[in-house]
């Protein structure tokens, strides 16, 4: 697998997510492109002078003249893939809420991603008013339902705090992204691309030691012991007073007893 650098200055969407797809053997990010033009030139047509009438039709083109939707398999790795998304009109929270962030520039509108825990939602500010809105079908949110989010993900004691409300970057919506592949990846025991996803989330996160834990978890699936075990030490030393250390440890002492493959 070819390497690819994900440079901070020239990071964008579609285009680094259509690159990430392609280098991680799924779908070419060429004809994810024209699937893009195609979208990016037809929502023009839309552009109408009062902004929130503008919105209103793009959501409705989106779902029901294009019939853009959540993916049945929503935690599989085509969900996660931008690519996918564009081409095939189905995805997860984040790919779809992207698609939206892209069209909606189109349209001189407003729209940006909020990565609530485990679930992405679309913000706009109109008229000097903020809505939240559900990627899956454009419906307005209440304070309410994104608290359900939040409680859904972290425990029924979780607080909406005005973090979790906080728009995301570009570089944060492609990290999550990637980090949705990830799991996605998984969960299909496509080990090879999971281990390439978290070595392209640590060239942009090199302090983040949980990637280098779960980095070793996905080398020892490819029978990778000795880049397991180096990630494992990693994480002991950089993290000695995480409450998990001692279940690592625990896991390197085993590992150290497995003898190295050769791929």
């Amino acid at each position: 697998m070819a390497n690819i650098l994900l440079n901070d200055d020239v990071v964008s969407i579609p285009e680094t997510a259509f690159e990430l797809s392609e280098h991680l053997g799924f779908l070419p990010a060429k004809a994810a492109q024209w699937a893009w033009y195609e979208l990016s030139g037809s929502v023009l047509s839309h552009y109408v002078v009062d902004q929130q009438a503008r919105l209103d039709g793009l959501f409705n083109w989106f779902f029901n003249d294009l019939g853009f939707c959540a993916k049945d398999d929503y935690f599989s790795v085509e969900a996660a893939d931008l690519s996918y998304c564009v081409t095939k009109r189905q995805g997860n929270s984040t790919t779809l809420s992207t698609l939206l962030i892209l069209l909606a520039k189109q349209l001189d509108l407003p729209l940006e991603a909020v990565l609530l825990p485990g679930h992405t939602v679309l913000r706009s500010k109109l008229g000097g008013e903020t809505t939240y809105y559900d990627p899956f079908n454009g419906e307005p949110l209440s304070r309410r339902q994104l608290h359900n989010f939040v409680r859904g993900e972290l425990g029924n004691a979780a607080k909406l705090t005005p973090r979790h409300v906080k728009t995301a970057s570009v570089k944060t919506l492609i990290s999550r992204m990637l980090n949705e592949l990830k799991a996605s990846c998984i969960l299909a025991q496509k080990f090879e691309q999971a281990l390439e996803c978290c070595n392209l989330l640590l060239q942009w996160h090199p302090s983040d030691v949980h990637l280098n834990r779960e980095r070793a978890f996905i080398a020892q699936q490819l029978g990778c012991i000795k880049v397991a075990m180096s990630d494992l030490q990693h994480f002991i030393d950089s993290s000695p007073h995480d409450p998990v250390t001692e279940l690592v440890k625990m896991q390197l002492k085993e590992l150290s007893q497995q003898s190295q493959v050769t791929h």
